[in-house]
């Protein structure tokens, strides 16, 4: 395959060439790719793929339910969506639910117009118990070394994150024990600053959802948000939907942190992709009425806004830079993930994944998929 005429991120801005893959791959050498199809980006930026690594389901579909079919469905969506690689979120649920929904993700195989599943992100049920948000507080439980590792290898491996509220009991041993095998993000949390740097210093890297489920910056109570800032091998998620945080603090959290630390990331439910109405979250009844999702005590419950809506959410209204926001939604989950070396970039040698937005509008134009473009 070529994809010419088109202005492609390079990591730090756009530059007008041409890029080529073979073999599912992108390579230098147009030889290699010549006798493959051609697309034509003129008017086009050419971004990586993106790599959604905190979002619970799409089309339908939840990766709790522990269903193969599920799944599928979520890969087209997303794919379709120029989400190329995903890192779906369990939620707070039974050890045996969990089960489940690791055994199923670990049988899944993308079909050739779905997105690769790379990984699972376990936001519960190590949380705090005052802030659960749209979890279910029925099956919160102190943090497990053991319960992870039995999931772990029903997963095979697939777990990449873990979330933690770092002031519970056991949060602490938890994550001194646990942090060379799975990288660990404090959430749903009432951390003070103090408990919070002592997490980072044990080795939890990621902060879930920024502003979302914790306490907010205070002149005379920090809490986490400094903590993680000052430490400067944190990053923090955001959702940049338009509805969960105000476009100034977006843009705060990018000033902060800078854009190799921020991760933008979706949220979304089930629900993302189908029409207004109601939905189940982890065993509760979420009710959806244009972007915003509401459980019944009026919580917000996630997004319905995927990852591409977020990234151009975040550049139209919120005034993110374009390049800060690919990177946000590519290049830094992927490292995030431990998948730099594959992922999130177009070079030479990683998986062929590819998005191009036109340049006036960034409406989403093609997805090219492992070196094949999407129907």
């Amino acid at each position: 395959m070529r994809i010419i005429n088109g202005s492609v991120f390079d990591g730090e801005g756009f530059v007008e060439r041409d890029v080529y893959a073979a073999d599912g791959r992108f390579v230098e050498e147009a030889a290699r790719a010549e006798d493959g199809e051609t697309v034509d980006a003129s008017g086009c930026y050419v971004i990586p793929g993106l790599v959604d690594l905190h979002f619970h389901g799409s089309a339908g579909a939840d990766i709790s339910d522990g269903d193969l079919t599920g799944l599928h469905k979520m890969g087209a969506y997303e794919a379709s969506r120029g989400i190329t690689a995903l890192c779906p979120a369990t939620m707070t649920l039974p050890e045996d639910v969990l089960m489940r929904a690791a055994q199923a993700a670990s049988a899944y195989e993308p079909a050739a117009d779905e997105a690769a599943l790379v990984g699972i992100n376990m936001e519960g049920p190590f949380i705090s118990p005052s802030k659960v948000g749209a979890q279910n507080p029925d099956y919160v439980r102190n943090p497990s070394a053991e319960e992870f590792r039995r999931l772990q290898e029903a997963a095979g491996g697939l777990f990449k994150l873990v979330d933690i509220a770092p002031e519970e009991p056991g949060a602490e041993e938890f994550i001194r024990e646990m942090a060379d095998e799975v990288r660990i993000s404090l959430a749903h949390t009432c951390t003070d600053y103090d408990t919070a740097v002592r997490a980072f210093e044990l080795g939890a890297r990621q902060l879930t959802h920024l502003y979302n489920a914790m306490d907010p910056m205070h002149h005379r109570k920090p809490g986490p948000i400094p903590a993680a800032v000052e430490h400067g091998e944190v990053t923090a998620e955001i959702i940049a939907d338009g509805v969960h945080i105000h476009p100034a603090m977006v843009r705060l959290a990018f000033q902060l942190f800078g854009d190799d630390r921020m991760i933008l990331i979706s949220d979304t439910l089930r629900a993302a992709g189908l029409e207004d109405g109601t939905y189940d979250l982890g065993g509760q009844d979420v009710t959806v009425r244009g972007p915003v999702a509401t459980i019944d005590n009026g919580a917000l419950a996630g997004s319905v806004s995927d990852l591409m809506r977020c990234l151009t959410v975040a550049v139209r209204d919120m005034g993110i830079p374009l390049a800060s926001a690919v990177k946000a939604a590519s290049a830094n989950p992927a490292r995030a993930l431990g998948l730099d070396a594959e992922r999130g970039a177009i070079e030479p040698g990683k998986v062929a994944d590819a998005v191009l937005l036109d340049k006036e509008t960034l409406d989403l134009r093609a997805v090219v998929l492992r070196g094949e473009l999407l129907a």
